[in-house]
């Protein structure tokens, strides 16, 4: 456990896990991305050039809260 706290009920000590993404050409897990959604020609999300994090999530044992974090170092 960590020392994280839940901003939902303040219970101390979050379980750490990631936001799995099994869409279709996936890497497995979710990522964030700078700036607003734009669309491209074929309708999904414009991403060449843009800044991308993996996102990584706390869950709170007590109330099921998840909390969410971009990973600078990843």
């Amino acid at each position: 456990m960590n020392d994280y706290t839940c901003t939902h009920c303040g219970t101390v000590g979050l379980a750490e896990g990631f936001i799995e993404d099994a869409g279709e050409h996936s890497k497995g897990y979710a990522r964030w991305i700078e700036g607003a959604m734009e669309r491209g020609m074929f309708g999904g999300a414009k991403r060449i050039g843009r800044t991308r994090r993996q996102i990584v999530a706390y869950r709170c044992p007590k109330c099921g809260h998840l909390e969410l974090f971009v990973d600078d170092e990843g």
